[in-house]
């Protein structure tokens, strides 16, 4: 993908980054060699099972990981240009929360408890817009009302408690959206809402995309938001990229074993009531140890001993559809998962 010409620089290029924690019980190789990029005022989706790697590289994008136990371990982070993993502490300060933000996936946990919304979203006008307190809370105010949370006045100066799990999610993206930032990550932001609220606040992630431009990275496993919300989509396994594709053409010719496992598990509305879904047998492989072959061999019904023994590169399988497997040319023409 790196080697590819482009007419546009992208906002965000991720290079073959690997963040390992160095733990009493070994290295933890949490992201291992993971490379993506994000085009202006597109939404890329990361998408993949608990424990693949999806939040670890949202946090090693902000140089997030505590260290110890997280060190980056190579690789390259390219926003605008700049490599973020050379700049300064100072440089990093500057830039998060202003240029790239992230809705964080808890927001009762996210946010300060003793704290009113209000001032919590005022700190970050003030540290990065030069706004006074008065200012700041005018601003804070209005990105409460643009997040359509009803009686914004009032509303400030309520403490996180006061509010339900979706208000919480709408000042969590009201924090923020606070700088116009040009690149919003977020991880998991309908993560233990209901339905209805899920739905509202997908349309307001969409619309505020829409009238600021900016660039949104979406980490979750809800492969309904995925379609909903995605132009494109990277799909992680074992802290590894197996696939990538525009979201059209990954929802109608999915190519790796495990991204049709992950389809086949969703419910449809055209099958029978008394259908068994279909299950990925086994659990994600430690990632305390060096994985031989695909990480996915042990679970995949199409594994070979080759599969166990060498793994794949990810390769061009289609027009800007990529993927990590030997057998992908099988679900080229229709085999079964």
């Amino acid at each position: 993908m790196a080697g590819q010409s482009d007419t546009s620089a992208p906002i965000l290029e991720v290079r073959d980054l690997k963040t390992y924690f160095h733990t009493r019980d070994g290295i933890v190789r949490a992201v291992d060699g993971v490379s993506f990029k994000v085009n202006a005022g597109e939404t890329l989706a990361v998408v993949g099972e608990s424990g693949c790697g999806k939040s670890v590289t949202s946090l090693s994008i902000l140089r997030l990981i505590a260290s110890p136990p997280g060190h980056n371990e190579g690789g390259q982070i390219l926003f605008q240009g700049e490599d973020l993993l050379k700049a300064s502490e100072a440089r990093m300060r500057e830039i998060r929360g202003n240029k790239i933000s992230m809705i964080f996936q808890e927001p009762m946990t996210s946010l300060n408890p003793v704290l009113k919304i209000g001032k919590q979203i005022s700190e970050v006008l003030v540290l990065h817009q030069n706004m006074n307190e008065s200012q700041a809370r005018t601003k804070a105010i209005e990105l409460l009302s643009l997040v359509k949370i009803p009686e914004a006045q009032s509303r400030v100066d309520q403490y996180p408690h006061q509010l339900s799990g979706g208000m919480r999610q709408r000042v969590m993206i009201a924090m923020a959206l606070a700088c116009d930032p040009t690149v919003l990550i977020a991880d998991e932001p309908t993560t233990a809402l209901d339905v209805t609220i899920q739905a509202q606040i997908l349309n307001l992630m969409r619309e505020l995309r829409d009238r600021t431009g900016a660039s949104i990275i979406l980490i979750t496993h809800d492969l309904g938001v995925v379609a909903e919300m995605a132009q494109r989509v990277v799909v992680m396994y074992a802290g590894r990229k197996v696939e990538e594709a525009d979201v059209k053409e990954l929802f109608a010719s999915p190519l790796h074993p495990y991204t049709r496992g992950l389809m086949n598990s969703i419910p449809k509305l055209d099958e029978e009531k008394c259908a068994r879904l279909e299950e990925i047998p086994g659990m994600v492989p430690s990632l305390r140890e060096p994985i031989l072959g695909c990480a996915f061999a042990p679970r995949c019904t199409h594994a070979t001993g080759k599969c166990r023994t060498e793994a794949p590169d990810l390769e061009q399988k289609k027009s800007e559809h990529f993927a990590a497997c030997w057998h992908s040319e099988k679900f080229l023409f229709g085999v079964r998962a």
